[in-house]
């Protein structure tokens, strides 16, 4: 397990710095000795150039934003490595319009790696690159809260203001088709749909269904024919 801990993140001031604070720390966190960061190649700037060339993006969330920079360096010879964060844990912490913590509370979601479905169906065509990796850290953060009337209203008005790290708690090195494919439920039938994905993971349709149309597109799984108005997979 790998483990890291940032005893002094609750000191940081909540919107001081210019990077996110889970963005610099994840940075930091994964850099070795010889790395450059914040370095720029073929006219992108990169968070971690490694000394054998790997290039490191820490993405903290959309991928949607990087797909022209992703294509791009691959079209280049670049090999690329994504580095995601997903919340295993979370506690959420309610800050006032002073920045004084007034609630805080654990949430009842729990990530895990296959939630990163969520954004690989951004380019769904380049996961099956030679050149490109998706490292996915499951962690333990603090998700800081405050209130914006008129926005966010699913929370009602409380949008996330910064998140922070506590503690990575394990990297799933995703390498091509053969390990996204070994994220699907262990127990689903010969041939498949969205809705069996969803009950062996116990995770929302919708993911379910991002989930089958980025392994169809790395040729991962194959439409073998429909159930009622469900499509039916089979892995190949």
């Amino acid at each position: 397990m790998l483990t890291f801990t940032i005893a002094d993140v609750a000191n940081e001031g909540i919107g001081t710095l210019g990077e996110k604070p889970l963005h610099a720390v994840l940075k930091s966190w994964y850099s070795r000795p010889g790395d450059r960061e914040e370095h720029p190649v073929d006219g992108f700037v990169i968070d971690i150039v490694r000394e054998d060339g790997t290039l490191v993006e820490i993405q903290t969330r959309g991928f949607s934003s990087m797909k022209r920079k992703t294509g791009a360096l691959l079209d280049c010879g670049h090999r690329l490595r994504i580095v995601h964060p997903i919340p295993a844990e979370k506690t959420i912490v309610k800050l006032d319009d002073a920045g004084v913590v007034i609630g805080r509370r654990k949430s009842p979601r729990h990530g895990d790696a296959t939630d990163v479905f969520a954004e690989l169906v951004s380019f769904p065509e380049l996961l099956a690159h030679p050149n490109l990796e998706i490292d996915v850290l499951l962690i333990s953060e603090e998700e800081y809260r405050c209130h914006q009337p008129g926005k966010s209203w699913r929370r009602k008005g409380w949008v996330v203001a910064e998140r922070h790290l506590i503690e990575v708690k394990e990297s799933v090195l995703l390498c091509g088709s053969e390990d996204l494919l070994g994220l699907l439920p262990d127990a689903l039938p010969s041939t498949f749909t969205t809705a069996d994905i969803a009950e062996g993971l116990g995770k929302p349709r919708r993911l379910a269904q991002q989930m089958a149309y980025c392994l169809r597109k790395v040729g991962a799984i194959t439409e073998v024919g429909r159930a009622g108005n469900a499509i039916r997979y089979l892995r190949n």
